[in-house]
């Protein structure tokens, strides 16, 4: 049977991360199929028709779908999910929000944050903050997934374009309605798509100094800014910013991390970048475990030294 794939998008284009999953769908099966659903998307379908191994983008657009509430987007992929044998989501907000209500719908088990495809049946996932790599069979006639992007090359663009069919959009979910959304618009790269991130901890002290040690050497690098866990809840930025089990888990070319001591949770989230670069005075502090280098030094002094020498 076929494969879906859940495009996640902001009206205009694909979020990176739908590439990714097109890259696990594929190690799923040769049929993958990508589904659209939202309001004057057409530009997104095109480009997910465009998207090597995709052999049909299935459009379902309505103003019920506008803002991609969870609760309506599994609505309308549940009519489609008995054509399918596999049905896969990023592990984002937005997949994480509409997965869960897919599986219940369909009666099935949810399979979270797949790393691995072993088999079409059996999906590697980490547990424990990443400690432990389960192996997971699945006996469900549909397996409904979500996939950790940076476990996953993104699939690229292709010389051939799939056929678009146009779907009837479905009414919505009546008790949910759409009130407000606010955003946070940063002159800098996504930070779960960022190439290089330079993240900051609680060893910063505060707000003011996040900015003014952080930034310019995130400038220089043209790189996105994160944070641990601690510095979040200490106010010095929004969890926007976090990195971690409980945040974003990013895997850039470079990850830079000032302050940081290395809790668990952190790790879990970065740990998979290429090359890690920590800088912190406590020598024995867990980050440096992971570290592909290591600085022993006052971020304070080390930090503009480095942005001033780039």
């Amino acid at each position: 049977m076929s494969i879906l794939v859940i495009a996640e998008h902001d009206g205009a284009a694909l979020k990176p991360v739908t590439l990714n999953v097109i890259r696990a769908a594929c190690a799923c099966g040769p049929d993958v199929h990508v589904i659209v659903a939202g309001a004057d998307c057409a530009a997104v379908a095109g480009q997910a028709a465009k998207v090597t191994g995709v052999a049909k983008v299935l459009l379902a657009d309505g103003e019920a779908l506008r803002e991609s509430l969870p609760e309506s987007v599994a609505a309308q992929v549940v009519d489609l999910a008995r054509d399918y044998s596999h049905i896969l989501a990023p592990a984002s907000a937005f997949g994480k929000s509409v997965a869960p209500r897919l599986a219940a719908l369909l009666d099935v088990a949810q399979i979270s944050e797949i790393t691995k495809v072993v088999s079409p049946d059996t999906f590697e996932r980490p547990m424990y903050a990443g400690n432990v790599i389960a192996t997971v069979r699945s006996a469900d006639p549909i397996k409904v997934m979500t996939v950790r992007a940076t476990a996953f090359e993104a699939q690229a663009e292709g010389n051939a374009t799939a056929p678009i069919e146009a779907l009837p959009p479905g009414a919505g979910f009546g008790r949910t309605r759409f009130v407000s959304r606010a955003t946070t618009k940063l002159d800098r790269p996504e930070l779960a798509a960022a190439k290089i991130v330079v993240s900051g901890g609680r060893g910063l002290g505060s707000g003011e100094n996040y900015a003014s040690v952080l930034e310019p050497l995130a400038g220089k690098l043209g790189a996105a800014l994160g944070a641990s866990r601690a510095a979040v809840d200490a106010g010095y930025v929004t969890n926007d910013y976090q990195v971690g089990q409980t945040g974003k888990i990013v895997a850039p070319q470079l990850y830079v991390a000032v302050g940081i001591s290395g809790a668990i949770q952190h790790l879990a989230g970065m740990k998979d970048s290429k090359v890690i670069v920590a800088i912190n005075k406590d020598p024995e502090a867990p980050i440096f475990s992971v570290a592909d280098y290591g600085l022993v030094a006052d971020l304070f002094e080390a930090v503009p030294e480095l942005a001033a020498a780039l």
